[in-house]
């Protein structure tokens, strides 16, 4: 799968990447709602793909059974409407008329078109947005049985919901398709360290999201926050938590060109867009990510950051 580049007045939006979809695997993208929004519009040319968009809406009037029948009989396919009840596990409600059920169950229902679906690939935008939990372990199952047949691709703005069911999941920003690191917290890996000339080099640092450990290469981190003595770890506009503490992670991140500015932050200097002065001694630091992300910057650490950058 190509995803070609979308400039938009000079900046670039979406930067060129190639996306390989295999069977038996769900890959996911997590990006922010602009890139989701042109990435489907341009994935949308797409004649061998089936697309899942999130909100879509389903016929009211009719029960389950008739919508699975309707389903079935516009799209060709053989497995018989009780056999899908029992699979999509809606036996109990198969005679309730989809205007009656709750909105989980109706966002699950539209959901699940895309089993009637005859392209090979599923592109699926949001799935988990509107389901209750207990829809979304039933809907979490069914999607790895059809990904032995389908490849399918699930594009999100929250990486929550895409760790509820990828085996691959990429983030998107301006600078590419990068891939997580990601591994379930019983198998969590040893952060490798190499000793080069009295110096450290660190080549992941660990970070946890539900129960799945994320290890980030540090270019990709904007910045580290201290909150009630917990490391924070910011990355795109997500936080992610981090076992370490603030001086182990001072320690790990210097030699990538990150600056304890504050006493509780450690910024990547590499993306620190704008001094800000405040009054005489309070500054702050604004950087280049896609939020509009401004750190403390103590008074006492001013004339260290200008001699670094050389201001």
């Amino acid at each position: 799968m190509n995803i070609q580049a979308v400039i938009v007045n000079g900046q670039t939006i979406i930067p060129s990447a190639e996306l390989k979809l295999q069977k038996h695997k769900v890959t996911g993208i997590q990006t922010n709602v602009q890139r989701k929004k042109v990435l489907l519009t341009q994935l949308a040319e797409r004649a061998d793909t089936y697309f899942s968009l999130a909100e879509q809406g389903e016929y009211s009037r009719l029960r389950v059974e008739e919508l699975l029948s309707f389903m079935k009989s516009i799209s060709g396919h053989t497995k018989p409407v009780p056999v899908m009840l029992q699979l999509f596990r809606l036996t109990d409600q198969r005679k309730v008329k989809i205007s009656n059920l709750p909105s989980s169950k109706k966002s699950y229902l539209s959901l699940l078109r895309i089993y009637y679906a005859q392209q090979q690939t599923i592109v699926l935008e949001e799935p988990y947005f509107q389901l209750e939990e207990e829809d979304q372990v039933v809907f979490r199952h069914l999607l790895k049985e059809l990904s032995t047949e389908k490849e399918i691709l699930l594009l999100t703005a929250n990486l929550e919901d895409a760790l509820l069911s990828c085996d691959e999941i990429y983030r998107l920003d301006d600078v590419g398709l990068h891939l997580l690191d990601i591994t379930d917290s019983d198998n969590e890996p040893q952060v490798q360290e190499e000793i080069e000339g009295g110096e450290f080099k660190i080549q992941k640092i660990p970070t946890k999201k539900n129960d799945k450990i994320i290890l980030f290469n540090p270019p990709e981190i904007d910045y580290v926050e201290s909150i009630n003595s917990s490391a924070v770890v910011h990355v795109g506009g997500e936080t992610y938590s981090c076992a370490l503490t603030l001086t182990e992670l001072e320690q790990r991140l210097q030699y990538y060109g990150f600056f304890r500015c504050h006493r509780s932050y450690i910024v990547n200097l590499q993306k620190v867009r704008e001094l800000i002065t405040w009054t005489k001694n309070s500054y702050s630091l604004r950087l280049t990510t896609e939020q509009d992300s401004v750190v403390p910057l103590s008074r006492t650490k001013l004339v260290e950051l200008k001699k670094l950058l050389n201001i």
